[in-house]
């Protein structure tokens, strides 16, 4: 047998390598276009969850939403913050606790909180050292103006503006404003669009302020009327309780102009899926003798699945009166689905005032 030369079988070794290696490259995978396109779909899909986080994608919302007046120790709290297109654009306080050391608290707190909502656009911002109790209310009447935000969202409302005329047919409760005599609370009616009634459903009383409200309050109802917005002059002589007036009257207006916007959705379809959805709204902060009441439900299906006291009276023998009314306004809220609920016996006070605040809210839910 004869045998292979030394040197060829070397050769033909160097070219078997030299071949499995050219092989091995021409193996090596390009570049996948499906994976490219899958990866660039989740950047997508991120983008599109912050996007629903912030208001959900295809209805944006634009307009002014007002907070609830909160109580803090020290004085009345409520935000009000401007929404461009599902973003924060401007928060600002359009009241805040005022007189002593109270104006350098507030002077020192008020613009870091604006700054920080614009800046984080929630309500989880940080407490300002030296203000605490003017940071919690601010944070509370925040939450409230989110919500009202949210639902104009949630029911299709394209756009909020918060001015101008009414859009949407119903009553409508202001938020309670402070003012240095009193308490200040609108409501208005609206029909086909326009405000065909308000009153003012509270208005600072005793002593000089009977004569006050006496003249302000009837000029200011008819001047809503007439201007349908509330861009209306002071009355002069009472040029507080014409501000707290026209802020409240401001906060009805917006109610109505979200409820306006999911009124103008695109067919029933749209006003089923509206009325199946579950919205939370809080009503308007309402003053007692012995301390303030707010309440807030839980719509679905066009029913209060749940009634809650977010703040009630409290200290001393308001604690037990507080714990013996609440949880049976509670139920009956639920069971009956309106503001027409019985008194406790012996929390007169505060079911009163849970009655307004259910109202106000049943008002914004459209109820």
């Amino acid at each position: 047998m004869r045998k292979s030369h030394p040197l060829r079988r070397v050769v033909l070794a160097t070219a078997a390598t030299v071949s499995g290696i050219v092989l091995l490259l021409s193996l090596k995978p390009s570049s996948d276009p499906g994976s490219a396109q899958a990866a660039g779909s989740g950047t997508g899909a991120a983008a599109a969850a912050q996007e629903a986080a912030q208001g959900g994608a295809g209805a944006p919302v634009t307009g002014t939403m007002t907070g609830d007046a909160v109580q803090t120790q020290y004085g009345a709290v409520q935000v009000r913050i401007t929404v461009v297109a599902n973003k924060i654009m401007k928060a600002e306080a359009v009241q805040a606790p005022k007189g002593g050391t109270s104006d350098q608290k507030t002077a020192l707190a008020v613009p870091k909180l604006n700054a920080q909502v614009v800046a984080k656009q929630s309500p989880d911002i940080d407490t300002v050292s030296g203000a605490t109790y003017t940071s919690e209310g601010y944070k509370k009447s925040l939450q409230s103006a989110i919500d009202k935000a949210n639902a104009s969202a949630g029911s299709g409302s394209g756009s909020s503006q918060g001015s101008g005329s009414a859009q949407a047919g119903g009553a409508f409760t202001g938020s309670a404003v402070q003012t240095q005599y009193g308490t200040v609370q609108v409501r208005i009616t609206v029909t086909g669009g326009k405000i065909t009634k308000a009153e003012a459903v509270q208005a600072p009383k005793g002593g000089t302020s009977d004569q006050k409200t006496q003249l302000s309050v009837p000029k200011l109802n008819q001047e809503a009327v007439a201007k349908g917005s509330a861009d209306i002059d002071s009355v002069s002589g009472a040029t507080y309780t014409s501000e707290g007036y026209k802020k409240s009257l401001q906060s009805a207006l917006d109610q109505a102009k979200a409820k306006g916007g999911s009124a103008s959705g695109s067919g029933s379809a749209g006003a089923a899926s509206g009325a199946a959805q579950a919205k939370t709204v809080t009503g308007a902060v309402q003053q007692t003798q012995y301390g303030a009441v707010q309440v807030r439900i839980t719509v679905a299906g066009g029913k209060i699945t749940k009634a809650e006291a977010v703040q009630a009276p409290k200290g001393g023998t308001s604690d037990q009166k507080t714990q013996l009314s609440v949880p049976k306004l509670n139920q009956e809220a639920v069971a009956k689905g309106s503001a027409d609920i019985d008194s406790v016996s012996g929390a007169t006070y505060t079911s009163e005032g849970y009655k307004k605040s259910l109202q106000s809210a049943l008002d914004q839910a459209g109820g």
